[in-house]
């Protein structure tokens, strides 16, 4: 994954937070930037299988996941454990931001 520079990164966090006042808005708009820019589906490895992430959501317990596909199951991997391949899919800054904004 490619080294974003953090003045970037806070950059993409401020579009994404611009009107957000709580973490739950502020979470919700990372949430929105990662859905609507992340280029999916695009494959990966989850602990050394190959899987298609198909999408991603936010969940009622607040967590963004990425739904991975493999042999017809479908597992939630939360996105801060997803492994990203090289080259990373576009908009995967946007996953560099949002772990940037959990202090990971």
């Amino acid at each position: 994954m490619p080294a974003w520079i953090r003045a970037e990164l806070d950059a993409l966090i401020a579009e994404a937070t611009v009107d957000a006042y709580t973490d739950d808005e502020q979470l919700t708009g990372l949430y929105t930037m990662i859905e609507a820019r992340l280029a999916v589906p695009f494959q990966t490895d989850v602990l050394g299988a190959p899987v298609t992430v198909e999408r991603v959501v936010l969940t009622e317990a607040g967590q963004i996941v990425a739904i991975c596909l493999r042999g017809g199951v479908r597992q939630a991997v939360g996105i801060l454990d997803l492994p990203l391949p090289d080259p990373a899919p576009e908009g995967a800054e946007w996953i560099a931001a949002y772990r940037r904004w959990t202090g990971l």
